[in-house]
């Protein structure tokens, strides 16, 4: 018998992630050793021989180091028989019971996070509502857009225009519906009714298109949108509704319609496009001409920006009137960042300190879409959940899982072992911050992927015309009420993406971003997704409870969440209860 299961206590004690420089012991069961070796692995390879019970089981324990980072180690052993055997992880990573390897390994993971550590109270267990903000609900600005190069729908019931760039290939994205601040303001007793805590906006800032990740100038709401004095009266607003607004921070680029870049001339500044004397130059990397420059993904309208540039630093760390700190002091309550695996550690080390400096509270949320404890990027292995960079991530690993597990390309078994290894990886304090979520402004409508019509072989034109049949739509209900259901049941954050609560339906990009469709609303899906996330939203169990995943088989779970005198941080509560899901597909 060789056996380590590093989901189970019982083979590392404390489970889990570990405070670095704190004690863990690690057991390993055999019955064919003559010895066994730990060999862990930090930047250089140490041994540590096991002490042996008589019966079957080994164990060490080890001080790890004072350093927070990430912690390898797998198992020696020196067979009864004279072979030297290894084993270690599984090759994807994840955890739990491991394996034999004749060649290379695999080691198992411990992250180790400062003991200082904390993240915003008011995110822990938040239902979480991501606005597309020109698409969700118009009403009267007191701005006025100076913008020439716009198409207005007049009707809100108006399809996309479909135009594209032939600079990039890409969508053209300047035809706008015009959904304001104002009009987000006008809905907050809806979203309070749904059982919302946190409202996630995309992009607000001015921008040529209508997704406003092209950023052009970041001191200044797009004035279709509204003005700060909206703003400030938005996020004034939701507080006192019971509501924080996380806005979405795109740092690793701008637009090149940009006050910054400047290459249209529509800004009365002299941009990094106008050459060397701009101020704006070294935030931008050129390759010769000044047409020939760095940009995100080959897309000339988004020149890359330098963010070890100590300047463009400056311009969003500074004090007050730095980006970062500039909009958490008029009244957000802290950034979900876009592409945060771009943005260099030292940059995102810096950006935190300045979002905590305004406001301690303030969340510092990465777009991170693989394993955020171990993710590779650039050649360089980063952990993004040691304490030092976010406080937690967008969790598309587990929203693939959701999908194909109730799709039926996956197994409750598959998506057990994720949720175990995130328990395994993750922090309490970062896993219950985690944005949970199946539907996004980048992908195919969840509804639409759920019965297997997201389009992507489509050309646009058809695109544009595909509509899911009754019995299609009848199927991605019943798929969708079943994510709300995992969601809802898992630690973190239940995220909806506006409009998959009524129904709404489109292939990806620009068909996912259609408006909320407030005249055609599914209402009997906003009432179950309203029932989930109202539950939610009132119980601690759910929000604080440690977590218990069983498989029964491939088609059934049971999650159950539980307080019993203590939370998932360790701390004492004389709150108590159970919670528990059957989840069948």
């Amino acid at each position: 018998m060789l056996l380590h299961d590093s989901h189970k206590a019982f083979f590392r004690q404390p489970a889990g992630p570990a405070v670095a420089g704190s004690n863990v012991t690690i057991r390993f069961r055999c019955d064919e050793a003559a010895s066994v070796v730990l060999r862990t692995w930090t930047g250089k390879e140490l041994a540590y021989p096991m002490t042996f019970d008589g019966k079957e089981t080994w164990s060490v324990s080890i001080t790890l180091p004072a350093e927070p980072g990430l912690f390898w180690y797998d198992f020696i052993i020196y067979h009864q028989d004279g072979r030297i055997l290894r084993y270690g992880n599984q090759a994807d990573l994840q955890g739990g019971e491991g394996r034999l390897w004749d060649e290379g390994i695999e080691s198992f993971q411990i992250t180790m996070y400062d003991p200082s550590f904390t993240t915003p109270d008011f995110m822990h267990g938040a239902t979480i509502y991501q606005i597309f903000p020109d698409r969700f609900h118009r009403a009267p600005t007191a701005s006025v857009d100076d913008r020439k190069d716009r198409h207005i729908h007049q009707s809100w019931d108006e399809d996309l225009l479909t135009d594209s760039d032939p600079r990039s290939g890409d969508h053209m994205a300047l035809d706008f519906f015009a959904g304001t601040l104002t009009g987000i303001q006008e809905k907050l007793p809806y979203l309070k009714q749904l059982g919302v805590d946190v409202i996630y906006l995309n992009p607000i800032f001015r921008a040529r298109s209508n997704h406003r990740y092209d950023t052009g100038d970041y001191t200044q709401i797009d004035p279709l949108l509204g003005n700060e004095e909206e703003f400030r009266a938005l996020c004034k607003a939701a507080r006192e509704q019971g509501m924080d607004v996380i806005l979405d921070g795109v740092f690793s680029h701008t637009g090149e319609d940009s006050r910054y870049f400047n290459h249209f001339g529509h800004y009365d500044t002299i941009g990094a496009y106008q050459g060397p004397e701009s101020p704006y130059y070294s935030w931008y990397t050129f390759k010769g001409s000044r047409d020939e420059y760095a940009c995100w993904w080959g897309i000339p309208s988004l020149p890359e920006c330098r963010k070890d540039n100590p300047d463009y630093q400056r311009f969003m760390f500074k004090d007050k009137e730095g980006i970062v700190p500039r909009w958490i002091h008029a009244g957000s309550s802290g950034w979900r960042l876009d592409v945060a695996d771009e943005l260099s550690m030292d940059f995102l080390r810096k950006l935190r300190v300045a979002a905590k400096k305004a406001d301690p509270q303030a969340v510092v949320l990465g777009e991170v879409w693989e394993d955020a404890s171990n993710k590779v990027a650039y050649g360089q292995m980063r952990c993004y959940c040691t304490g030092d960079t976010l406080d937690s991530v967008m969790n598309y690993p587990l929203r693939e899982a959701i999908l194909a597990f109730v799709t039926g390309e996956g197994t409750a078994h598959d998506l057990a072992r994720l949720i175990n290894h995130q328990a395994e990886v993750y922090p309490a304090q970062f896993r219950y911050a985690l944005m949970n979520l199946v539907g996004s402004h980048d992908r195919a409508r969840v509804l639409n992927v759920l019965c297997g019509k997201e389009g992507k072989e489509l050309c646009k034109a058809e695109q544009q015309t595909l509509r899911l049949t009754p019995d299609e739509y009848e199927l991605a209900v019943r798929r969708y009420k079943l994510c709300v259901d995992i969601l809802c049941a898992l630690p973190g954050c239940p995220t909806i993406y506006y409009g998959d609560e009524v129904g709404l339906t489109g292939c990806p990009d620009p068909f996912c971003r259609r408006p909320f469709p407030w005249a055609h609303q599914d209402e009997a899906l906003r009432s179950f997704v309203s029932a989930k996330l109202t539950h939610h939203q009132q119980s601690d169990v759910l929000k604080f409870g440690l977590c218990q995943v069983e498989v029964i088989d491939n088609d059934t779970l049971t999650i159950t969440r539980s307080l019993d005198g203590q939370d998932a941080f360790g701390n004492m509560t004389d709150k108590h209860g159970k919670e528990v899901f059957t989840i069948r597909r």
